[in-house]
């Protein structure tokens, strides 16, 4: 007869050899943070977030997080290869989400080989897009319903995005990785990955639908100092109007000083001025001129410095340069 302990044990390796339902899986993981010694990660399901209110709401808006994969980083030369959308109804009074209406993802031959770094990168074979196309009657459906569209780093994705589908140009912008004040949530790195496990979460990054997922769960979320929602945080900033300003002329030994205020550098090959330049809230345009005439052109005189304003609609597009 077996003895107890070869019981025990006969029972643990089975017990091991089989997945974890569901409860099983919470009561581990439970048990794994009380130690406080270890943080688990969960594979972001949006069927199964309990962040959506499934509640009907009068005035309800459409938005959409959307995410491109492309051939490069030049929009002027580049093309998309893989589109991802998530479309989402919110309340735009409480930001509340209330539930998924559509997704949309597709590959798109950009007619010439794919870069080997792009491969390695997203995973995405020149036999997986050859002799595809994107869906433009369905994209531009999308496009119709929308209220707003979110990108993380919607700089970058919308340039292509309206390269492709002109639709877009006539639609508000959200950036979840420029308009959230990050730093002052006390998470440094803006990496949508990054931002996924602070969240608890994680993701098959860099590919189209898994990344405009991502940010539909970071915006499900709530943030961790302000306790803020994330979505209502974007909300309440992404119409407000902003000016760039670009230092130009600005001496090479106020490089750092420029740099420590939030000021990034631009060479000039996206259409605009070789200069560094930042974004700010319009009503602080005057304040920071004056900062310019104090701290960086011993002139005093700001007549180099160059100032434009932007609104949502043409935030992060090439008309923003």
């Amino acid at each position: 007869m077996a003895s107890s302990r070869q019981m025990k044990a006969s029972k643990a390796r089975s017990y091991r050899d089989e997945p974890l339902n569901a409860l099983e899986a919470e009561i581990a993981v439970t048990a794994l943070h009380a130690t406080g010694n270890f943080s688990v990660l969960r594979k972001l399901n949006l069927e199964r977030e309990a962040g959506f209110t499934g509640k009907s709401v009068e005035g309800s808006k459409i938005g959409l997080c959307l995410d491109t994969e492309t051939t490069g980083l030049n929009n002027a030369e580049d093309k998309i290869i893989e589109l991802g959308i998530v479309a989402f109804e919110f309340d735009p009074v409480t930001a509340e989400i209330i539930r998924i209406t559509d997704r949309y993802n597709g590959f798109e031959d950009p007619g010439r080989p794919l870069p080997k770094e792009i491969i390695e990168i997203t995973g995405i074979t020149d036999d997986m897009v050859r002799g595809q196309s994107l869906d433009d009657g369905q994209v531009n459906r999308l496009a119709g319903q929308a209220a707003v569209v979110i990108a993380h780093n919607a700089g970058f994705d919308r340039k292509f995005v309206e390269a492709r589908f002109p639709a877009f140009a006539k639609l508000k912008w959200a950036c979840s990785v420029n308009q959230i004040d990050w730093q002052a949530e006390r998470i440094s790195t803006r990496v949508l990955e990054y931002l996924l496990f602070k969240f608890g979460l994680f993701i098959n990054a860099h590919r189209a639908l898994d990344d405009a997922e991502g940010v539909l769960g970071i915006l499900l979320g709530k943030l961790p100092v302000s306790k803020t929602s994330v979505f209502k945080a974007l909300l309440d900033r992404y119409e407000e109007e902003t000016t760039k300003i670009s230092a130009v002329g600005a001496p090479f030994d106020k490089k750092d000083i420029l740099k420590q205020r939030g000021y990034r550098w631009s060479d000039g090959s996206q259409d605009g001025c070789k200069a560094w330049w930042i974004s700010i809230p319009t009503a602080l345009e005057s304040d920071e001129l004056a900062w310019l005439a104090r701290e960086v052109y011993s002139d005093g005189s700001t007549d180099r410095v160059e100032t434009g304003r932007v609104n949502a609609i043409d935030r992060f597009s090439i008309r923003e340069q």
